[in-house]
């Protein structure tokens, strides 16, 4: 947790605070809600199922179910980056049935990358909590011949290299648009609409390299299907401590982490995000839930909405500059 939380600084902030970072107006005013949920809860989660975030996202779902009892079902609606299912999330009621959990590129750094959204993630949205957070890791097909990122940098600025991602706006896209940025080499992208299928093509050798989230390419570099470079993090991971830090490689900037956020619909009664914010962070100390996360490199960190709010709006400044400057927008 303490590399993620390194980044989170925020302590005791109102909810006048919290207002002014993020909530849309009317908030406070909103209808009270004392009896939510009483029926079933949707939780749209905008990439694909089996990847990490959809794997947190049901871990969370089991436990609100259990708690508050009334089912919280998934609902996986892919497509354009994320934004098809955030933008479902942002028309639906603001009655706290529906919610949205998504990476935070989707809300950081899609407004850059896209010439037209069809939602505003300042306005349409209440963040809830920064549930968890894992960083990217860049890795290589063996048939690539490299094996440090120095190595990586020299061999792409001499052939073509081709990189994987899970659509714009994705981690993905960023950390090696981002690299790509600070290092002076160019690579063609490949997108893919989520991460199942992008670690089967890479895995395979269908596609040469990328920045993938740790989750999903430990288990491949542990098995040696793909080569670990470096982790974009703090710290080495405990679950490949051999592979070295973007940092330690040389590059101190690239320490990027990819929040799993929860929000809600603007204009959702303030008590049930207040009541959605103590589960979330509740459920973010249990043991068993955290090990089964640590497990896949994921971090629990169980922000406040003031502090979910606080970071979203930093990250939204860095990568609409990164994206400007590196073209990874799609005008």
């Amino acid at each position: 947790m303490a590399r993620a939380r390194n980044r989170i600084r925020i302590r005791d902030v109102g909810i006048a605070t919290l207002a002014a970072l993020w909530f849309s107006p009317g908030l406070i005013s909103a209808a009270a809600a004392q009896s939510y949920p009483s029926r079933p809860v949707r939780l749209i989660v905008p990439f694909a199922a089996g990847g990490p975030l959809d794997l947190v996202a049901r871990s969370l779902t089991d436990r609100l179910a259990a708690t508050l009892g009334q089912p919280f079902v998934v609902e996986n609606r892919v497509g354009a980056g994320g934004n098809i299912g955030t933008e479902a999330a942002a028309k639906a009621e603001p009655d706290g049935y529906t919610l949205l959990f998504v990476l935070s590129g989707t809300l950081v750094a899609n407004p850059a990358v896209f010439k037209k959204l069809p939602f505003d993630p300042g306005k349409d949205f209440i963040p809830i909590s920064l549930v968890t957070a894992t960083r990217q890791m860049l890795v290589v097909h063996p048939s690539v011949p490299v094996n440090t990122v120095a190595e990586f940098v020299q061999y792409a600025k001499s052939n073509p290299v081709t990189y994987a991602h899970a659509g714009p706006g994705s981690g993905g896209h960023l950390a090696m648009g981002y690299f790509s940025l600070l290092a002076g080499f160019s690579g063609t992208p490949v997108p893919y609409r989520g991460n199942a299928p992008l670690m089967t093509d890479l895995a395979a050798g269908q596609v040469q390299s990328g920045f993938i989230a740790s989750a999903g390419a430990i288990p491949h570099v542990q098995a040696g299907r793909l080569k670990g470079l470096a982790i974009a993090g703090e710290t080495r991971s405990p679950l490949v401590p051999s592979v070295p830090t973007m940092s330690e490689a040389g590059y101190p900037k690239l320490k990027l982490d990819t929040y799993f956020v929860l929000l809600a619909p603007a204009n959702t009664p303030l008590n049930i995000v207040r009541l959605l914010e103590r589960e979330v962070q509740a459920i973010t100390k249990l043991r068993d839930v955290t090990d089964k996360w640590r497990t896949s490199d994921i971090d629990p960190l169980g922000t406040s909405a003031a502090e979910a709010a606080a970071v979203l709006k930093e990250e939204r400044a860095l990568w609409g500059d990164v994206v400007r400057r590196a073209k990874l927008d799609q005008h």
